[in-house]
């Protein structure tokens, strides 16, 4: 087992039952009987969305608008430590039957039990993966047009999440290389594959607790898997029959080994933070992986049809006052006060 990485959260993370859907499937949120599939009473926009997921529940949500260390975030220099994948021993077998479908209202979920991955020497199994769209994360400012989220659980129920960046095939800047081809010197994709070593480095993470040591970074960047992931395209392609929420299908054969040769190809970026979606429960651990998937552009306007927009918005850099308890305590301010009377009384220029 990889040594040098986040440390883990002791305590337990207890969510509220009725929302907790990027923990769906775990001990904090389990699954109804009977083959029902849940429908979550949270959403993205308006007056159920993420500024005000507080007002939901007040006493479980309260994280959402005082948390200091919530997901997600932009993936910048000092905010996570790089480890490689390859480290975390991650096991997942192909699901030769297929998997379970379903649409929870707020994402798309594959119920994929039976992988395995080890963090500090204590043993996570897989519980599930679902989409946003677009990504959560931010790629040192640039967002992705959608973000899978593998969601993992300790025997003591403690939460970590893999998350991998998802773009329509074809849509990067200039056609990719054949594979095991070097772009022709002098050339913009021969200048950014150069440039590309270096700008991870400088993005490897310094945030970890002072007795540990950042691992060092391998001298040889990793290159993305740039065909279609067949993992996606297997999966997407039956997403109409779950275009209702509440509804669920099974999926044609899933090979996960392809998924787990691109994850172990790179590294993963690794931090203490927060589930994304209410009650916004924090000691998640999470990994956000260098490597991207793609998705073929027919796959994602099916993705897009159904999912439609299901992003929180990038939270405050780690360590720092929640951006919605920044803002609410800047509308308590005479300044602002006194901005408003006037506006309300039509004083205002």
């Amino acid at each position: 087992m990889y040594s040098g990485l986040v440390t883990l959260s002791c305590a337990l993370l207890f969510a509220s039952e009725a929302l907790a859907s990027c923990a769906h499937g775990t001990s904090l949120h389990k699954r109804a009987e009977g083959g029902t599939v849940e429908v979550k009473n949270f959403g993205y926009v308006g007056v159920t969305g993420p500024l005000n997921w507080v007002a939901l529940d007040a006493g479980a949500n309260i994280l959402c608008a005082t948390g200091s260390r919530q997901s997600p975030i932009d993936m910048v220099e000092g905010q996570f430590t790089l480890v490689p994948a390859s480290g975390l021993g991650i096991q997942i077998p192909d699901f030769a039957e297929g998997a379970e479908f379903e649409n929870l209202g707020t994402n798309v979920e594959v119920i994929a039990q039976g992988g395995s991955m080890t963090v500090n020497n204590v043993a996570f199994n897989l519980q599930q993966f679902h989409f946003h769209l677009p990504s959560e994360h931010l790629d040192a400012g640039v967002s992705h047009a959608m973000e899978m989220h593998m969601v993992w659980e300790s025997e003591a129920g403690q939460i970590a999440v893999v998350g991998v960046y998802i773009d329509v095939e074809g849509a990067e800047a200039g056609a990719a290389p054949a594979e095991g081809a070097a772009p022709a010197e002098g050339t913009p994709a021969a200048n950014a594959s150069a440039e590309a070593a270096p700008a991870a480095r400088r993005r490897s993470a310094r945030f970890a607790p002072r007795d540990e040591v950042v691992p060092l970074k391998k001298t040889t960047a990793p290159i993305a898997k740039r065909a279609a992931t067949t993992l996606l395209e297997t999966i997407f392609a039956s997403v109409d029959a779950i275009a209702q929420p509440g509804t669920a299908t099974k999926t044609q054969p899933l090979a996960m080994s392809e998924l787990v040769d691109i994850l172990n190809a790179g590294d993963l970026q690794n931090y203490s933070g927060s589930l994304t979606t209410p009650p916004c429960s924090e000691g998640v651990t999470w990994f956000v992986s260098t490597q991207k998937l793609q998705i073929s552009a027919a796959n994602f306007g099916r993705a897009r049809d159904v999912i439609g927009f299901n992003s929180r918005f990038p939270q405050n850099q780690l360590g720092q006052p929640n951006i919605l308890a920044l803002s609410s305590a800047m509308l308590a301010t005479p300044q602002i006060q006194a901005a408003a009377l006037s506006q309300r009384l039509g004083l205002s220029h």
